[in-house]
């Protein structure tokens, strides 16, 4: 699929994979979807950390981490360092919990879809 998902690029795909369908359902880039996968392939992880296993500069995973995490996708705690200091850790929200956000997300997409649908009859917007 191309960087900008959209949902009818995912109605065109037979068989959609499961990083095409949360790329589009989240509105993500390629990018934060391979970012999710290595975290969720390495446990917790920095954006350093995973940074070099993808071979990518830090500050591009870390704006993908925080991507992930503003959509409740990936979790972040604080570790206090021992030489001083501070950074973020992320861990993969669990798959069953994913997949019930990924529910909630596309449906409370499709009730927003049944609406503008039932608008078109009462409110003429199908000339719009």
């Amino acid at each position: 699929m191309s960087d900008e998902p959209t949902l009818r690029a995912l109605m065109l795909v037979e068989e959609p994979e499961f990083g095409d369908i949360l790329q589009c359902v989240f509105g993500l880039h390629e990018r934060d979807v391979e970012t999710y996968l290595a975290l969720r392939a390495t446990g917790e992880a920095s954006a350093g950390e995973l940074a070099d296993g993808l071979d990518r500069d830090r500050s591009t995973v870390a704006r993908a981490l925080i991507r992930l995490h503003e959509k409740d996708i990936a979790e972040r705690h604080r570790v206090i360092l021992d030489h001083g200091g501070e950074m973020f850790c992320y861990e993969a929200v669990p798959l069953p919990e994913l997949r019930s956000r990924m529910h909630e997300e596309l449906g409370a997409w499709a009730d927003y879809v049944h609406g503008r649908i039932e608008a078109f009859e009462a409110d003429d917007t199908v000339a719009r």
